[in-house]
């Protein structure tokens, strides 16, 4: 039986390298963004296709396809409209809230096997998820969705997300929870070479770290892990945070807990002031490599040709968007048990599979 699979939004391509570990084929990934071209292509068997999905003509999705038996079309949408702090700027007015529909448009036309998508859990709230849902069912799609917390899947990472999976074989869910104890920022990054604000490793570019004003030193020296500004002395306070508005975000300037998972990560988690993302016990920011793991990424996944000049803005939106690739792996078994498909392990999960075994027995 001849299985594929498309990526709409692929991004980096944490989906589709999640997918892919678990042995399911992806044949494409397609996104509107040129700077995910690179890190898609590098460490996933699929083609990148940059495309407006809003564009993309249900013709040439079914073209894709080619001669599969089993087709499956996921399509994690840009999550920034359905967040409650997007949506004091941004309006059902704007392309972004459409692409769901597009989503469903094509869906509709090209009737793939199974579909699935992930997106922060407030989508649900909004009339495009449930015309979404609505438009899978009239379609003849038996559908599942619920709210995950991605840590009791093996993700080092307070990360709840929407997670919809949708079949025209029948039932159709996530696999149950495969972490009773959760992954924390010392298993994820414990290993990591120490490092500087301001500084980079001379063996992997991606493990930089931003640099901090003398001032931003000082908060940072002030903090503790699982702390907040709340911590510091009077002078250090900034004076947004003196007002009664800013006494509502206490996790701003704040350090992981080594022995927990990190916080949700957003597209700025390279930033100290941009949330709890302050190292443990550096005095510095995680570095976009740290931000990686704590997403899912593999520590040898490329995100930029070797050479190249990295730049945090980009890299961080690309890794902070991206759907943790445990996730994928995750959505793959489940699609595997539903359809009793039996795929091979990829190598590079034989190897992780056999590294864990031998750590248990040590």
């Amino acid at each position: 039986m001849k299985v594929a699979g498309i990526d709409l939004f692929c991004g980096a391509g944490g989906l589709t390298h999640g997918l892919a570990l678990e042995g399911v084929p992806v044949r494409a990934g397609i996104d509107i963004d040129p700077a995910c071209h690179f890190p898609y292509e590098a460490n996933n068997p699929g083609q990148f296709i940059r495309s407006d999905v809003s564009q993309l003509s249900a013709d040439v999705l079914d073209g894709m396809y080619g001669d599969a038996d089993v087709r499956i079309l996921a399509g994690c949408a840009p999550c920034q409209p359905f967040s409650p702090y997007a949506q004091r700027y941004d309006t059902v007015g704007t392309e972004r809230w459409g692409l769901l529909y597009h989503f469903a448009r094509l869906v509709t036309a090209v009737k793939p096997d199974v579909i699935t998508m992930e997106n922060v859990p407030t989508v649900s709230r909004h009339a495009v998820f449930l015309d979404f849902v609505q438009a899978l069912k009239d379609a003849k799609y038996q559908v599942w969705f619920d709210v995950v917390d991605c840590s009791s899947y093996g993700l080092p990472q307070r990360r709840r997300r929407l997670v919809l999976l949708a079949s025209r074989h029948g039932n159709i869910g996530l696999i149950d929870p495969t972490h009773e104890q959760a992954m924390t920022v010392r298993d994820a990054i414990g290993h990591m070479e120490p490092l500087d604000a301001g500084k980079a490793s001379a063996r992997d570019p991606l493990h930089v770290a931003a640099t901090l004003s003398e001032r931003n030193l000082q908060r940072i020296r002030a903090s503790r892990p699982g702390g907040s500004w709340k911590d510091w002395p009077e002078s250090l306070v900034a004076d947004c945070h003196r007002a009664d508005t800013g006494k509502t975000y206490p996790s701003v300037y704040g350090r992981m807990r080594w022995d927990e998972p990190a916080p949700t990560l957003t597209t700025q988690y390279y930033a100290f002031g941009s949330g709890r993302f302050g190292h443990p016990e550096r005095d510095r920011a995680i570095s976009l490599r740290e931000g990686a793991i704590l997403q899912g990424f593999p520590q040898a996944y490329a995100f930029v040709p070797e050479g190249a000049p990295v730049h945090f803005k980009t890299l961080g939106r690309m890794i902070g968007n991206a759907v943790p690739v445990v996730i994928g792996q995750v959505i793959g078994r489940s699609i595997k048990q539903h359809l009793g498909l039996n795929f091979p392990e990829s190598a590079a999960t034989k190897e992780a599979n056999a590294s864990e075994h031998e750590a248990v027995i040590a």
